[in-house]
């Protein structure tokens, strides 16, 4: 599986790279559902974390020189729970992360309100606090790095979310 996504995504990409090719892509890689097992360092984590490097790797250079101009974000749909359970897995939380890659990103840096793993701080006791709305990180990508219109972000691409506002500075000026 870690090869055929790595391969899929260099596949799009070329496909991306073209000058009459669509402006954005869309991948799927299941199996982030670690309940057990979940291993950072060798165990099911591990593999998914690799073939998702893999991967970023092969849209980096399918995109050949392409690349300074992209714009690439890794979402979840959910987080995972801040402690360790019983089968050595996490199960499903509330928070999570969302990267950002590419040469049109302004990288090398982490942008997060960083509640801590404390008990004290846990949402509903377990979950990491979510703290940064998700939209507005996407919202700030399409809006700086596409020119969509903040509107139409607000009532079509993620509609009934006006109070979350696009998070400027993600992407470089065109």
């Amino acid at each position: 599986m870690r090869a055929f996504f790595a391969e899929s995504a260099g596949a799009a990409a070329k496909f991306l790279a073209r000058p009459d090719g669509p402006r954005i892509g869309a991948l799927a890689y299941d199996g982030w559902d670690t309940h057990q097992d979940e291993g950072a360092v060798g165990g099911r984590l591990a593999a998914l974390l690799g073939a998702l490097d893999g991967a970023l790797a092969a849209i980096e250079a399918g995109m050949g020189p392409a690349w300074s101009e992209t714009a690439v974000a890794v979402v979840t749909e959910f987080g995972r729970t801040a402690r360790i359970n019983g089968t050595e897995g996490t199960d499903h939380g509330t928070a999570t992360v969302a990267l950002l890659a590419g040469g049109a990103v302004k990288g090398g840096r982490v942008l997060a309100d960083w509640p801590g793993v404390g008990d004290v701080h846990l949402y509903e006791g377990r979950d990491l606090k979510p703290t940064i709305d998700l939209r507005a990180v996407l919202k700030g990508v399409l809006k700086d790095h596409l020119r969509l219109d903040e509107e139409a972000l607000a009532s079509h691409v993620f509609p009934g979310s006006p109070l979350a506002k696009p998070m400027p500075g993600l992407v470089t000026s065109a």
